[in-house]
């Protein structure tokens, strides 16, 4: 049998009893990275990603900038863990964001990968040091 945990700042649930509050914390591309924070410990860096991109009013539906993204995290030392990620399972029913997962999963660019994010202050502090424009 496969069990399932959420594990959200407030308590680890069984997923089966948590579906309710699994709706409640799917990502919103208006959220910002504060808000991702407080909803849940770690995420992934695609929403990671367009929660930075949204804060900093920047398109994030190019994979070649989420590249440099990853990247530049890496670089810095953000404690990323390498996640198999699919879209549709994360509740990506957004077009764009599940074509935009789908292209990255076509590449074997290490930097086209999905990871786990522990949002902190610290890594925070990093991913808005990212320039966003270039």
């Amino acid at each position: 049998m496969f069990v399932l945990y959420v594990i959200t700042n407030i308590k680890v649930e069984l997923a089966h009893d948590a579906v309710p509050k699994l709706k409640e914390l799917i990502f919103s591309q208006n959220m910002s990275l504060d808000e991702i924070k407080k909803k849940v410990i770690f995420h992934n860096s695609i929403d990671v990603w367009i929660a930075a991109c949204t804060e900093k009013k920047v398109s994030w539906s190019n994979p070649d900038s989420y590249k440099k993204f990853i990247s530049y995290l890496l670089k810095n030392n953000l404690n990323l863990k390498a996640f198999s990620l699919c879209a549709h399972e994360a509740g990506a029913t957004e077009q764009e964001k599940t074509k935009f997962a789908d292209l990255l999963a076509e590449s074997k660019d290490p930097n086209a990968a999905t990871y786990t994010i522990k949002l902190n202050d610290s890594a925070l502090g990093i991913i808005r040091k990212f320039d966003f424009k270039n």
